[in-house]
């Protein structure tokens, strides 16, 4: 991994954990557009780099918010999905789903960044 890519893997983060405290679920969108548009990634890593920030960031604190209950509610809403009841499913799918949130907002991001500064 170049160094371009490990410092907008680390923003992401960091701008997704100060963004969780006072927006909604698609703060992540919101980290991983402004990390784009400002530390420019190429290729596919546009994508990737923050999918898996995000994804780890959001399973991270997925597990650790159900882990205080016990996983009550991640029981039962893996049981309402197929997951087979099962919360660590339903955590790696939140984690994925963020992910995917985050990767598309990245390119959207790195688009805009691109069309700026010509």
């Amino acid at each position: 991994m170049s160094k371009q890519n490990i410092l907008n893997f680390v923003v992401t983060i960091i701008i997704a954990a100060i963004l969780s405290q006072f927006l909604p679920w698609w703060h992540v969108m919101v980290a991983g557009f402004v990390a784009a548009l400002f530390f420019s990634l190429k290729k596919a890593a546009v994508f990737f780099v923050p999918f898996l920030a995000i994804c780890c960031f959001w399973t991270v604190y997925a597990f650790m918010m159900s882990s205080g209950n016990d996983f009550t509610l991640a029981k039962k809403i893996a049981v309402l999905l197929p997951l087979g009841g099962n919360p660590y499913v339903l955590i790696l799918v939140t984690g994925l789903v963020g992910g995917f949130a985050a990767g598309v907002a990245a390119v959207f991001g790195k688009n805009l960044g691109d069309l700026v500064r010509k």
